[in-house]
């Protein structure tokens, strides 16, 4: 049975020690344990002055960075948090704090944004922060007064974040994440990274999103350990802040990983000279191929894990040495228990193919206000993830890729994380993603986009006939289309799903 020592917010920022670095950011001096928990109490009282309190929403908007993570942080001590992405334009913004009910705007001092416009023409009051010397540290300014239904601090089953689903394919949902969910999973990272006081993240994810606010931010944190908050990922720039703030990991997507690789060699001294521990990587399947490169290139294990917004990220993660961890695999459970479900509802043994299920502490308790979305997605207790694996006879899970992603090719159905794996072997690629193209007879057909390494130099029929000595026929992707960027979400994370429409293909 797992223990857990915090079951809300403002619990998990009492493990820090009071004068430890607890949120920081190149070029200022940090804010410690003790002054973010006061930060907490004075942001507690503010909003509650304001009449926010308990289960009232406040939507933020702010640029990557320390104030974003402390606000994060202290604002869901006693209210409902909704970051949302700053690069959201004005149609967006109308969506999101519509639906998301929002109590009030926390936006930056002087921040020019259609927030603004949106939240005023709607009635929804306007919260400045206004930032202080120490990294994080904050006041917050408005003229609203009130009294709140529900004032003080949180309790264990209240909503503590509230995020949307990417809505791919479908209009967006609201995925409540209580504070026993949100701490649980910090917990759960906490454990499978082994963080201590000592560790330091560099956070260079986007904190409107769920990787960065809780395995960056809120597992450091649950652990006593400080995050340094970038103003987000920068290539250029990654180098600097890694010899500046000496991290002993950091966490990131597949292809922030594979732009570092691309700079790393010319900082191969630097790297030599720090103190890092382990590199992460999630959202996204970590070719194995990258994830050799970067245990070469940095000297340490690359602990590939697999998360997602409705489990308040973390589910499972590749173990630390000694223990083995797979390149090509998501790791074991780390966090809630999972399973694999047949399409008629049976719990399937090790080596079978099915649908990824899970079940713990921290799974949302459902979606808000979509019966036929919850209905969907929970069977016999278990959440469904939407995503094809297997586990093998050690409990290490292994993803074939989201089931609305899976090609189906005439009823032969393809994996295109399979097919991404052979086609990263060759030595002029770069980056691949593959995808379904619509195809008049078949249904579906394969494709693959692919960006070259530099200087490369190579005709699609090269790609096919290689794909062709590693693949079945049908798995062949008809279409190769040379891109010099292949589109990615706010994230960082690669789109499969619209990318046809969006190149215009069809077959």
């Amino acid at each position: 049975m797992t223990a857990y020592h915090a079951d809300t917010m403002a619990r998990l920022l009492a493990a820090g020690h009071q004068d430890a670095p607890a949120i920081a950011a190149p070029g200022r001096p940090a804010l410690t344990y003790g002054e973010l928990r006061a930060l907490a109490a004075r942001t507690m009282a503010s909003l509650n002055a304001m009449g926010i309190g308990r289960g009232d929403r406040v939507a933020m908007v702010l640029p990557n960075g320390p104030e974003m993570a402390a606000l994060f942080v202290t604002a869901a001590c006693c209210a409902t948090t909704a970051p949302l992405n700053p690069a959201y334009k004005a149609d967006e913004f109308e969506f999101y704090l519509s639906d998301l009910n929002a109590s009030a705007l926390i936006i930056l001092q002087g921040m020019e944004s259609p927030a603004r416009a949106v939240a005023a023409g709607r009635g929804i009051p306007i919260v400045e922060l206004i930032p202080g010397s120490l990294a994080g540290e904050f006041v917050l300014h408005s003229d609203q007064t009130g009294t709140p239904a529900r004032p003080g601090l949180a309790e264990p089953e209240d909503v503590a974040l509230v995020l949307h689903t990417s809505g791919t394919t479908s209009r967006p949902k609201i995925v409540p994440l209580r504070q026993i969910n949100i701490t649980a999973s910090a917990s759960h990272i906490g454990t499978a990274l082994n963080l201590t006081a000592d560790d330091t993240c560099l956070n260079i994810m986007p904190l409107f999103h769920i990787h960065g606010l809780i395995a960056a931010v809120l597992a450091s944190l649950g652990a006593g350990a400080s995050v340094c908050c970038t103003p987000g990922f920068n290539a250029f720039k990654f180098f600097s802040y890694f010899e500046e703030v000496r991290p002993s990991w950091f966490t990131a997507v597949p292809t922030m990983h594979q732009t570092l690789l691309d700079l790393a060699p010319r900082h191969s001294a630097l790297i030599a000279a720090g103190r890092l521990r382990l590199i992460r990587s999630s959202s996204a399947s970590l070719p194995p191929q990258v994830m050799t490169a970067l245990e070469s290139v940095f000297g340490v294990p690359v602990i590939e894990s697999y998360g997602m917004t409705e489990a308040a990220h973390q589910m499972a993660a590749n173990p630390l040495p000694p223990r083995p961890r797979f390149p090509g695999s998501v790791g074991i459970a780390a966090g809630p228990e999972i399973a694999i479900m047949s399409q008629t509802g049976e719990i399937q043994p090790p080596g079978e193919l099915g649908e990824i299920v899970i079940r713990g502490r921290n799974v949302t308790a459902g979606y808000e206000n979509n019966p036929d979305a919850n209905a969907q997605a929970f069977i016999n207790g278990w959440f469904r993830t939407g995503d094809e694996g297997y586990l093998d006879p050690d409990g290490f899970l292994r993803l074939t890729g989201r089931l609305k992603e899976i090609i189906n090719r005439g009823g032969e159905k393809v994996s295109p994380l399979e097919v991404d794996n052979v086609l990263m072997d060759h030595p002029d690629i770069a980056q691949v993603l593959t995808f379904a193209m619509p195809h008049g007879k078949l249904g579906e057909e394969v494709a693959a986009a692919v960006v070259l390494r530099a200087g490369a130099s190579v005709e699609e029929h090269q790609i096919r006939d290689f794909a062709s000595q590693r693949l079945a026929s049908f798995k062949v992707p008809r279409k190769i289309v040379f891109l010099d960027e292949i589109p990615k979400g706010a994230t960082g994370k690669l789109m499969r799903i619209g990318l046809a429409a969006k190149l215009g293909l069809s077959a």
